[in-house]
């Protein structure tokens, strides 16, 4: 391989693991709260579903917020005349800024005024303060997506990093100080007047909202000093940002219905009486993908830039096709790591009602994997300015996603949920393939990246037909595990080196 483009991976390679830093870590200890929220003595599967339905909400409308300005903010800063001048991008910055900060405030305004009557529109009434600090949350996000942004753009992953760090620090002193200590400490009798002057057992979830607002209004605070002034922004640029955006919102709005609907629909298509308590167990062993979906988050915030920047490199393609099999081969070897040892990974619930739906967690880890590569994939259209049509897939997988999930819940729970998620996201990415080879064509090895994936789950399932218990079942999974790494490695590690 070229030295140049084994730079140009080094860098993106280096890139994903300062901005994975803070990323992974974030996601990392959330799900290191997961056992904290499902043990006994905090949540029961019903009272964590109202956490997992609500944060659900979140998602979709902080898609709606952004309005794709975070991709938009990354093109237009790439361009020429934005680039080579800092007036420009000083411009660029206070329109995209203030551009999100609008529409976040009235957001916030009218969110908070209406909390009562939206919580009764989500079926969650006995919850309103929950859904008023849920709202704040949505809209400071919103707020300091650009300037987060601005971060990545400049090439300043550690500050970006310091800033996520911070933000999560705080999210996680609070939750261990609330839940492990003053709910235990009063659950136990042992009160006293501290406890007695902060902490209110009737407040129950929304403590889990209370402290996620603080965390994020620690962020813009912090972030405030690099806030633009409201005279550099030009609404002629702000249009043309938002007609880009647009569909870049479109299909980011159909991805989140893809990724959350699930979580949202189960409440209205269970019976009522088992609804929460599904969600919530569903929640819950969605969280064990966590590897997969950690790794997909932090790619992305090192790749999207860099693909950028990196298109019009001589063998860019064959770049863009290779990173595709390391990738894949990654994410499997994560998707291992959680199988092979999922009796392990299932004490991170340590209340065993929740057990009865880790049936979902490998249909949910391979749709994981099918969402990265359609991410992956997503260049082609990026690139050559065709938004719309990362819209029109997003919607078809939308489209897919609700046909299924109103089709399968009603007789399958959960389990249609998981399902209806992996074949969502694998037609996403066979669609978004087969377009982009007729407009962008880049040389994936799809042969290498499917045995990368179906070797994956052979040796996964002959793994649990092996008639074994105990240390020695370990034993053979890790060699395994150790076999495919080994594997890929031989095939991946003469092209690093040619």
């Amino acid at each position: 391989m070229p030295i140049q483009k084994m730079s140009a991976l080094r860098k993106l390679a280096g890139q994903t693991a300062i901005y994975g830093l803070s990323s992974i870590v974030a996601r990392f200890l959330n799900f290191l709260l997961v056992p904290l929220y499902t043990s006994k003595f905090v949540f029961e599967p019903a009272e964590y579903g109202v956490v997992t339905a609500l944060y659900s909400w979140t998602a979709l409308l902080n898609v709606v917020l952004t309005f794709g300005m975070e991709t938009t903010y990354f093109r237009f800063a790439s361009k020429d005349h934005v680039k080579d001048n800092p007036d420009g991008g000083r411009v660029l910055y206070a329109t995209a800024t203030w551009g999100l900060f609008l529409p976040a405030f009235v957001f916030m305004l009218f969110g908070g005024l209406f909390s009562a009557q939206l919580a009764n529109v989500l079926h969650f009434g006995a919850y309103a303060s929950s859904v008023l600090m849920l709202v704040l949350i949505i809209g400071i996000d919103a707020i300091t997506t650009i300037p987060m942004a601005r971060l990545r753009q400049q090439g300043r992953p550690w500050k970006y990093a310091a800033i996520n760090m911070l933000s999560v620090g705080v999210n996680i002193v609070l939750s261990v100080f609330f839940f492990l200590y003053c709910m235990k400490q009063y659950n136990m009798g042992h009160n006293h007047s501290l406890i007695n002057a902060v902490y209110d057992p009737a407040f129950g979830v929304g403590y889990v909202f209370a402290i996620n607002l603080v965390a994020t209004a620690v962020k813009l605070l912090v972030l405030l000093p690099s806030w633009p002034s409201w005279k550099p922004m030009d609404r002629d640029l702000l249009r043309a940002m938002l007609a880009f955006g647009a569909p870049l919102m479109v299909a980011g709005l159909a991805g989140m219905v893809n990724e959350t609907a699930d979580r949202v629909i189960l409440k209205y298509l269970l019976p009522a009486d088992v609804a929460d308590a599904q969600i919530g167990i569903y929640g819950a062993c969605y969280k064990l993908a966590v590897l997969i979906t950690l790794f997909i988050q932090a790619f992305r915030m090192g790749a999207e830039p860099f693909f950028f920047s990196h298109a019009k490199e001589k063998n860019s393609k064959e770049t863009f096709a290779r990173i595709m099999n390391i990738f894949v081969a990654v994410c499997m070897s994560a998707f291992l790591v959680v199988m092979l040892f999922l009796d392990l990974f299932k004490w991170f619930i340590p209340n065993p009602a929740y057990h009865q739906g880790l049936r979902v967690v490998p249909i949910l880890m391979l749709a994981n994997v099918f969402l990265g590569i359609y991410y992956n994939q997503s260049v082609w259209y990026k690139l050559t300015d065709r938004t719309r049509v990362g819209s029109t897939i997003s919607l078809i997988g939308a489209a897919i996603t609700l046909v299924l999930l109103f089709a399968l819940i009603p007789y399958l729970g959960y389990m249609g949920a998981a399902w209806t998620t992996l074949i969502c996201y694998a037609s996403m990415a066979a669609i978004s393939y087969v377009w982009g080879q007729k407009h962008y064509p880049i040389p994936y090895n799809t042969t290498r990246v499917l045995l990368y994936m179906a070797g994956a789950v052979v040796l996964w399932w002959g793994c649990e037909q092996l008639p074994v218990e105990g240390v020695l079942s370990y034993a053979i999974r890790a060699l395994a595990f150790a076999a495919y790494v080994g594997i890929v490695w031989k095939v991946e590690r003469p092209a690093s080196v040619a």
